[in-house]
């Protein structure tokens, strides 16, 4: 805090006690007119209420010096006359830091067992499953939802079915959370033209939802399977997707931005880009491990944990 700072705090404390402590001084001895009745003429409810005039009792005399003498004492004691650091030197900074320290401490048995054991382990961990859901509600439900069933708006897929982007093992969700994932879906609307587009759409979707009735659309998948081979590289030829691309799965009706005709067909054409940032600069790598093992609980049962 700079001198003029400090010297503004300083006046506005001065000023205020200084005015708060004359009044308190002066009340007890204030001449207020009053009736001959002991009331001062203020009156309510048509006369039936009349406001009368006592002196303060003793006790709040006595409390309110004491509440005056404690405040002085407390500026003296702590910050917050100007820039003067106070006589115990106390800090909000340094009582953090000193909370801080006595917390990890505590924490310190429970750290060590949870970086000993692998992520598969921890997720039958209760005391490791109730941090993870405290750091999850702190990190992660912005985008993927407080109960983690993602959001197709941003592209955050669920974490809770068994559908997995990059694999959903332990030392693979550890990987997503610490070094981020960047998915890249490349837009193929000006190679396949508007008809292109229709034609793969009809065909994504009969991977998942089997092949439709009727003729004209029978002869649209037909086209759109000749078409999918570009799309091959990433997805597979049976459309099965690849975990080490980040390429979805196609055949299972679970879907990232949407599953609707046009969302397929906006995806295809416009492309797609999502990011899973990178977490390994604000979480220690023992808070992601327990972080993983919560979100690899929210898919496996206790009972299929390894």
């Amino acid at each position: 805090m700079n001198s003029f700072w400090s010297g503004w705090v300083i006046a506005l404390i001065v000023f205020n006690l200084g005015i708060s402590f004359l009044l308190f001084l002066w009340a007890p001895h204030a001449r207020i007119p009053t009736l001959a009745d002991g009331t001062t003429g203020h009156v309510w409810a048509n006369g039936a209420i009349r406001e009368g005039m006592h002196r303060l009792p003793r006790w709040w005399i006595i409390f309110s010096f004491l509440m005056f003498a404690s405040a002085f004492v407390y500026l003296v004691l702590y910050p917050g006359f100007g820039a003067s650091a106070g006589r115990l030197g106390w800090t909000s900074h340094g009582e953090l830091a000193r909370d801080t320290a006595a917390n990890q401490r505590l924490q310190q048995p429970a750290v060590q067992r949870f970086t000993q054991l692998p992520v598969e382990k921890l997720a039958a961990d209760s005391e490791a499953l109730a941090l993870g859901k405290v750091l999850f509600a702190d990190n992660c439900a912005a985008c993927h939802g407080r109960d983690a069933r993602g959001n197709a708006l941003l592209g955050a897929p669920d974490l809770s079915d068994d559908d997995w982007l990059y694999g959903g093992g332990g030392q693979a969700i550890l990987s997503t959370i610490l070094d981020g994932r960047r998915g890249v879906m490349p837009a193929w609307g000006a190679a396949l033209g508007a008809g292109g587009v229709d034609n793969v759409a009809a065909y994504v979707l009969s991977l998942s939802h089997g092949t439709p009735h009727s003729a004209a659309q029978v002869l649209k998948v037909g086209a759109g399977k000749t078409l999918f081979s570009a799309c091959a590289a990433c997805h597979g030829g049976n459309g099965k997707g690849n975990q080490a691309l980040g390429a979805p799965n196609l055949t299972d009706a679970i879907w990232l931005y949407g599953g609707t005709p046009e969302d397929v067909k906006q995806t295809i054409s416009n492309g797609r880009g999502g990011t899973m940032p990178a977490w390994r600069t604000r979480l220690a790598e023992s808070d992601a491990r327990v972080l993983a093992a919560y979100v690899y609980s929210l898919s496996h049962s206790p009972a299929a944990t390894p």
